[in-house]
C-alpha cells in the first residue's frame, strides 16, 4: 500500500515537471521536433513502466494495459464522451483534419477504453472535461488509435509502432500515402490489412502510389474494380504494375470475360498467385479448353482463376503418370472434372494417391480408382491409412482387402468424421455422385444434414450439377447459386431445359435481371403456362401504367388467381377482358 502511494506521488511530481518543461518549450519556441518527440516518449515510457512485469524486452503499451473503468461496465455515454474528447484533441490540438480525427476517435474502441482507465472515479458528466485535461498534460502515441482505426487488432498494433515516432506528422510520407488511398475510395477500415500484408505501399515517394492506381484503372477501366482488387490483393501495389496480373487480365479479355467478373469472386480472406492462375489456364488450354469452352468453364468454376493450383497440378499429373495413367487419360480426367485443378482438390488427389500406395494396392487398381471416382475424390477429405487402421483395429493387409473388394467404402472408412452415417459401400455410383455434389455445395461430410437433404434432391449427381451450372451460366454468382440451392433445393429438381426456358422468359420476355431469382426461388415451382399468363397480363398492365413497374416475381406469379385479379387485373377497365383472352389463348 505504501509503495503504491509512493508511485502515485512520484508520478504526480514527474508529470508536474514535464508540464513545466513543455510550457517552457512552447514559450521559448527553441526546441526542435525531435526533442519534443523525445519528451513525448519519456512521458509514454513513464506511463508504461508500471505495467512491465519482469520482461523489459516486451513492455505493454498503456492502451493495451488492464482497463480499470469505475469498476463497472463502460456505458455507451462514457464511450461517446471519450470519443468526443479524443476527437477534440486530435482535431483542435493536433490539427488533424475533421475526417481523420472523427474516424480515428470513432474506430479505436480499445484505445478509448484505455483512455477511460486513466481518469479517476468521477461523475459521468465530468468524463469529457477530465479526459480533455488528461490529454492536455499526457500526450499520446497517435499511431496506436490510428492503426486500430484502420482495422488492425489491438494485439497487432504493437508490431507497427516505432519507438522514435509518436506523432502522425512525424511520418509524413506514410500519412500522405494513407490519404492517397482514402481519396481514391479505399475504405479506411481495410487499409490496415493492406498495410499488414504490404507495408511498402505506405512508404512510396510523392505521386508513385497514385500513378500505380491510375495505371490499374486504365487497365481494367473501372475504379470500383481497382478498389476491390487492391483491397483483396495489396501486393498488386508493390513494385509497380504486376505483369502476371496484366497477363491474366488480357487472357480474360480475350475470352470476353470482364474484370468485373474477376472482382466478384475475390475475397480479402484469401491470398492470390497470378502466376499460378496463368499456369492453370495454360493447362486447360493444352487439354482442349479453347476460347468459348474455356470461358464457360471459368464462369462455372471461377476459383480456377483466383484460387488455382498452377504448377502443383503438373506435379499431380506426373505422379498420376508414374502409377500408370496415360496422358490422354489424364487429359480426359481434366475435361470431365476441371475442379480437380483447384488447390484443395490437388491436395486431396495426392493424399488419396499416397493412401493407396501406402496400403500397397496395385497400380492397375489405382488407375481404375482414379478414373472412376475423381469427382468423389475431389470433394472428400480423408484420414491417412495409419489413422484408419488404428480406428478400425485392423492391419494394412485387411484394409487393402476391404478397399479392393468395395472401393467406395474407402470414403466411409477414411472419413474424418468419427462416426460415418453414410455407408458408401452400399451406394451405387449414382448416389456417390450425388454425395459428391452435396459436398461441393458445402454440406458436412457424413452429417445428419447431408442425409436429410439428399432426400430432397431428385436426379443423378451429374444431372444436379448440370442444372446448377445452368444457373451459373445464366449470370448468377457461383456462391449466390450455392446459397440459393441450399435455401430452396427444389429448384434443381426441374430438368435442365425447363430451367433454361423459365430463365429465358424471365429475362427476354419480362425484361427482369436474372438476379431477381434470388428473392423469389419459388418461381421455378410454377408451370410454364401459369408463368406465361401472369407475365403477359403484367406486361399489358405495366405498358398502361396500371401497376408498379417493378413487382417481385413472388407477387406476379406466386399469389392466387383470385388475388391477382383483384389486386391487378381490375385496376384497368379493359383488364378483365384482356385477362380472359390471355387465358383462352394459352389453353
Amino acid at each position: 500500500m505504501m509503495f503504491s502511494r509512493f508511485l502515485k506521488k512520484v508520478e504526480r511530481i514527474a508529470q508536474f515537471n514535464i508540464c513545466i518543461a513543455l510550457s517552457s518549450i512552447a514559450h521559448q519556441n527553441q526546441v526542435s521536433r525531435s526533442k519534443l518527440s523525445h519528451v513525448y516518449s519519456s512521458v509514454r515510457c513513464f506511463q508504461s513502466c508500471r505495467f512491465v512485469c519482469g520482461d523489459k524486452s516486451s513492455p505493454l503499451h498503456w492502451s493495451q494495459s488492464p482497463t480499470r473503468v469505475f469498476g463497472n461496465r463502460v456505458s455507451k455515454t462514457m464511450k461517446n464522451e471519450a470519443q468526443k474528447a479524443l476527437f477534440e484533441y486530435l482535431h483542435y490540438t493536433r490539427t488533424l483534419s475533421f475526417v481523420d480525427a472523427e474516424h480515428i476517435s470513432k474506430n479505436s474502441p480499445r484505445f478509448i477504453l484505455a483512455l477511460l482507465a486513466k481518469i479517476d472515479d468521477i461523475r459521468k458528466e465530468d468524463i469529457s472535461w477530465s479526459l480533455t485535461k488528461f490529454l492536455r498534460y499526457n500526450p499520446i502515441n497517435e499511431f496506436e488509435p490510428f492503426f486500430e482505426s484502420l482495422g488492425l487488432r489491438p494485439s497487432e498494433v504493437s508490431r507497427f509502432l516505432q519507438r522514435d515516432l509518436v506523432l502522425l506528422s512525424d511520418d509524413s510520407i506514410m500519412f500522405e500515402n494513407f490519404h492517397v488511398l482514402c481519396y481514391y475510395g479505399i475504405p479506411r477500415g481495410k487499409i490496415g490489412r493492406m498495410y499488414k500484408e504490404a507495408r511498402e505501399i505506405l512508404g512510396y515517394k510523392n505521386g508513385v502510389l497514385a500513378s500505380t492506381l491510375e495505371a490499374y484503372e486504365s487497365l481494367v477501366r473501372s475504379k470500383p474494380i481497382v478498389i476491390k482488387l487492391v483491397t483483396c490483393c495489396p501486393l498488386l501495389l508493390v513494385g509497380g504494375i504486376d505483369s502476371e496480373f496484366v497477363s491474366v487480365v488480357n487472357k480474360l479479355k480475350g475470352l470476353n470475360i470482364g474484370c468485373d467478373w474477376l472482382a466478384r469472386y475475390l475475397s480479402d480472406r484469401k491470398t492470390y498467385s497470378w502466376c499460378r492462375s496463368l499456369e492453370t489456364m495454360e493447362i486447360l488450354d493444352k487439354v482442349g479448353f479453347k476460347e468459348e469452352k474455356l470461358s464457360g468453364l471459368l464462369k462455372t468454376y471461377p476459383d480456377l482463376v483466383g484460387e488455382s493450383s498452377g504448377n502443383k497440378s503438373y506435379i499431380m499429373f506426373e505422379k498420376f503418370h508414374k502409377v500408370g495413367l496415360q496422358m490422354n487419360e489424364i487429359d480426359k480426367l481434366v475435361v470431365d472434372n476441371p475442379e480437380m485443378l483447384l488447390e484443395k482438390s490437388v491436395k486431396r488427389n495426392l493424399k488419396v494417391l499416397k493412401f493407396l500406395r501406402l496400403i500397397r494396392t496395385e497400380k492397375e487398381f489405382i488407375v481404375e480408382f482414379l478414373l472412376h471416382h475423381m469427382k468423389l475424390i475431389c470433394s472428400s477429405s480423408l484420414l491417412g491409412p495409419s489413422a484408419v487402421w488404428n480406428r478400425l483395429k485392423i492391419g494394412r493387409n485387411e484394409l487393402r482387402r476391404i478397399v479392393k473388394e468395395e472401393p467406395l467404402k474407402l470414403f466411409s472408412l477414411a472419413s474424418k468424421t468419427k462416426y460415418s452415417r453414410i455407408e458408401y459401400g452400399s451406394l451405387d455410383l449414382r448416389n456417390a455422385e450425388k454425395t459428391a455434389f452435396l459436398l461441393r455445395l458445402g454440406y458436412i461430410e457424413n452429417s445428419d444434414e447431408m442425409v436429410r437433404i439428399m432426400k430432397k434432391f431428385q436426379g443423378r449427381g451429374d444431372e444436379l450439377q448440370e442444372r446448377f451450372d445452368c444457373l451459373v451460366k445464366a449470370g448468377l454468382n457461383y456462391n449466390v447459386v450455392t446459397e440459393l440451392v441450399k435455401r430452396a433445393p427444389h429448384i434443381l429438381n426441374r430438368p435442365k431445359d425447363i430451367i433454361e426456358k423459365k430463365i429465358n422468359i424471365l429475362t427476354d420476355y419480362l425484361g427482369y435481371p436474372v438476379e431477381s431469382l434470388v428473392e423469389s426461388p419459388t418461381y421455378f415451382s410454377y408451370s410454364m403456362e401459369r408463368i406465361h399468363q401472369r407475365f403477359t397480363m403484367y406486361i399489358w398492365l405495366r405498358d398502361r401504367e396500371a401497376v408498379m413497374p417493378r413487382l417481385t416475381l413472388g407477387t406476379i406469379v406466386g399469389i392466387s388467381n383470385t388475388r391477382f385479379v383483384s389486386y391487378f387485373v381490375i385496376t384497368h377497365p379493359e383488364g378483365p377482358a384482356t385477362w380472359e383472352s390471355i387465358k383462352k389463348a394459352s389453353t
